[in-house]
């Protein structure tokens, strides 16, 4: 994550946008990236695979854009897509304008 310069992108992302009120909860492969309170609770859920950066989404239609790659739930980046930070930035903005919403505990 740190070679595509994701990493920086969400620490910037953090401090700019959200007043560095988000928190990280890294596991093995993956980032989660949450902000909100209980009742407005969002989140990025960004996992590593070998070459390839996803992002996962709310279950929708697969794109028909060439890129990023899309299952219907996943917008994954090869090592070739990540390597054009622009793009990179640009999808990263657009899945932090439009993120998924996590469910309540109640």
């Amino acid at each position: 994550m740190r070679e595509s310069g994701l990493a920086e992108m969400l620490k910037t992302l953090d401090a700019n946008a959200l007043k560095g009120r988000a928190t990280f909860h890294e596991y093995d492969t993956m980032v989660l990236m949450r902000w909100g309170t209980s009742y407005t609770r969002r989140h990025l859920w960004i996992e590593v695979k070998g070459n390839t950066v996803r992002f996962r989404l709310s279950p929708h239609r697969q794109c028909s854009a060439p890129v990023p790659l899309c299952d219907g739930e996943y917008h994954t980046f090869t090592g070739e897509m990540w390597a054009n930070h622009a793009l990179l930035l640009n999808e990263l903005n657009k899945y932090y304008a439009k993120p998924v919403a996590e469910s309540s505990s109640d």
